[in-house]
């Protein structure tokens, strides 16, 4: 597999036992293609009705319960067959009253002009080394919000120098990073966007390699501009350099690092800031008992461990502006036995929601390397329902998320509030124009920007 099927938005599958993504395939090809899956039952039936083999609702029936006898199995398959009925019928009635992908949503003093929404990805490109941003960074960025996006989250922004994942990434650690970032803001702003920016620190997986470092998958040395790296614990992440343990004090220093960068975000012009806790960075590391075997106040039981989030989100909501929300990406699952799970994902969100969170980012994995992963479309998205419905949270849901109608369903469903289309995203920068076009909306209801409008589907 290339490392392009290996990535997926910022975290990096590179590592991992991926299944092979060819293999996957939608049962329904939301683009009009035709399925290549072998024909089931109800679509042999349908093929007979329309060559005439038409059978009553009561001949099946009766059939079926003639069978009965012969194996119990066969009638719980009719009964289960008539619950998924009289649910589908129920969610089919449900989907009328839920949002489309192109309804507005509101958070906060903020309104987002639809669903679709672009998730922080790594571009690696701050090649001066300095954590601001260049004329790539501005197009971009600016180059899908004029595409549609509701809310542009910019990639893992480091708020410590030290909190970089590469020597390349972006940072908001010095107050002469703000400028840097203010073009990029005004124009995602001016193209009908929502900025948002991703704020994080690397922990014990900082200072790796990049297309523009080299030492790809590696600790980049010192002499090639790397440096040491800490965590809650000292344990090294697969082949990675060991860590060095936090201290409290330092702990209490990172706090305050993320609510100033939260700060710099909001002076730069950004209207929403999301925390980075998922895959396998700094708190994500301070969540996962595989990660953290601190015996003081930031580890042991959940709220040990999720003792570094809260007082992050504490900090942030309490340097940004009331009407200003406050995201947090969070992986579910880290797919490994004895580790971070949804059930203390679901505890967790139903805190976060309690200190001012708005909306849960629900990602999974990344905490530990060799383990494997069931990567296929939407493979995330029964993580995002479940937090969603349980801790009675807007989510968004990601996670090979590529087709139209397989983007509006997730929405129908009431599986989430709002999409992230990641990886089809670096491929097609409008994609929710096309998306329009593609589940019939006019384009007088699309978010084009004047300047393209003659170009419209």
């Amino acid at each position: 597999m290339s490392n392009d099927d290996l990535t997926h938005e910022n975290f990096d599958f590179r590592g991992f036992d991926v299944p092979d993504l060819k293999a996957v395939t939608l049962a329904s090809s939301s683009d009009g293609e035709q399925s290549k899956q072998p024909k089931t039952k109800h679509e042999d039936a349908s093929r007979n009705r329309r060559h005439g083999k038409k059978k009553s609702k009561s001949d099946a029936r009766s059939k079926k319960r003639a069978g009965a006898g012969k194996t119990s199995e066969s009638f719980d398959d009719y009964e289960d067959y008539e619950e998924r009925e009289a649910v589908g019928k129920a969610d089919k009635k449900a989907s009328k009253d839920r949002p489309g992908l192109f309804a507005p949503m509101t958070l906060r003093e903020v309104t987002v002009r639809n669903r679709i929404w672009l998730p922080p990805m790594c571009t690696y490109s701050s090649f001066a080394r300095d954590g601001r941003p260049t004329p790539f960074h501005y197009q971009h960025y600016v180059s899908r919000a004029f595409g549609g996006f509701g809310m542009v989250i910019v990639e893992s922004t480091a708020v410590a120098p030290e909190g970089r994942i590469t020597p390349c990434d972006l940072g908001l650690w010095e107050d002469g990073q703000i400028d840097a970032w203010r073009w990029i803001v005004d124009g995602i702003r001016e193209a009908g966007a929502v900025p948002a920016i991703q704020l994080n620190h690397a922990g014990r997986k900082a200072s790796t390699g990049c297309f523009a470092v080299g030492y790809d998958g590696q600790s980049v040395p010192e002499e090639a501009g790397g440096w040491p790296t800490m965590a809650p614990s000292e344990i090294a992440f697969g082949g990675l350099r060991t860590p060095r343990a936090l201290s409290v004090d330092e702990i209490h220093g990172l706090v305050g690092a993320f609510a100033a960068a939260a700060g710099r975000a909001v002076a730069a012009g950004f209207q929403a800031i999301q925390i980075h806790a998922a895959h396998g960075y700094l708190i994500s590391q301070f969540l996962d008992p595989l990660s953290n075997e601190r015996d003081d106040e930031y580890g042991g039981d959940l709220t040990g461990r999720s003792r570094f989030l809260v007082e992050v989100v504490d900090a942030v909501r309490g340097v940004v502006p009331e009407g200003v929300p406050v995201l947090v990406r969070i992986s579910a699952t880290d797919w490994a036995a004895g580790g971070w799970d949804l059930d203390q994902t679901i505890a967790l969100s139903k805190v976060l929601k309690e200190h001012g969170v708005d909306v849960m980012d629900v990602s999974t994995g990344g905490i530990m390397s060799g383990v494997s992963i069931p990567v296929k479309p939407n493979y995330q998205v029964p993580f995002a329902e479940q937090v969603k419905s349980k801790a009675d949270i807007p989510v968004t849901a990601v996670g090979l998320i590529t087709k139209p109608k397989q983007a509006a369903k997730i929405l129908a469903r009431g599986e989430a509030d709002a999409v992230e289309i990641g990886r089809a995203a670096l491929r097609d920068p409008y994609w929710p124009l096309r998306a329009a076009n593609k589940l019939g909306i006019p384009s007088t209801e699309v978010p084009y920007a004047p300047q393209y409008v003659a170009g419209a589907y």
